[in-house]
């Protein structure tokens, strides 16, 4: 398969990295990244464990997360399968990372740090939501944050929300495939109402 299996042959083919995509990284927040991560309400968190890599999408109808200060982002675990992939791998390994996107931007804000995760009651109740509060929260300390250039964006086109004839498989098709007596147009037709009161 012609695996590349040095630093010194991969540095070999790519050459010397831009200037500038090295002189962007900022160690702290700063007022820009600021109003990104502020508008931002869908981020992949992906962390490392034992058993692997996982990356686990996040989102909120507002900010995904909050920013403590200018060193920390705090990112709530609202409601979900209870596979608990990515709190089991920080537990493990600190390390994180975090993919912000925000709809029609073609750029994305990358950060890459240590997690922590926490019950804690007074954090917990800084994020409640009818009544409701995460069961954790995730305290990310940025060791590193940068903007990542348009180009993977702009050459898939994400945002202009065209499939062409293509007939996607939804969660009740992926479920059916491995259970063949599952209802999957039963599950399709019911998740709406179902994932209403489970969103937080």
């Amino acid at each position: 398969m012609g695996a590349i299996t040095t630093i010194e042959e991969m540095e070999a083919i790519y050459g010397d990295a831009v200037p500038r995509s090295l002189n962007k990284v900022t160690t702290k927040m700063t007022p820009h990244y600021r109003t990104w991560i502020e508008a931002a309400r869908f981020v992949v968190l992906s962390t490392v464990g034992p058993e692997g890599t996982d990356g686990s999408p996040r989102g909120d109808d507002g900010q995904v997360v909050e920013i403590g200060d200018d060193k920390t982002l705090l990112l709530p675990d609202w409601f979900g399968n209870n596979r608990i992939d990515s709190l089991r791998n920080i537990v493990r390994d600190a390390r994180v990372s975090l993919m912000f996107m925000v709809p029609s931007s073609t750029n994305v804000v990358r950060v890459n740090g240590a997690g922590v995760v926490s019950a804690d009651a007074a954090l917990l109740a800084r994020f409640e939501k009818n009544g409701k509060l995460p069961r954790s929260v995730i305290i990310v300390t940025i060791g590193e944050m940068y903007f990542q250039c348009a180009k993977a964006l702009m050459r898939s086109r994400l945002w202009d929300g065209a499939q062409g004839d293509i007939k996607l498989p939804t969660a009740g098709d992926f479920i059916k495939e491995s259970d063949a007596m599952f209802d999957g147009q039963a599950y399709d037709a019911g998740y709406p109402e179902h994932a209403k009161a489970r969103m937080w």
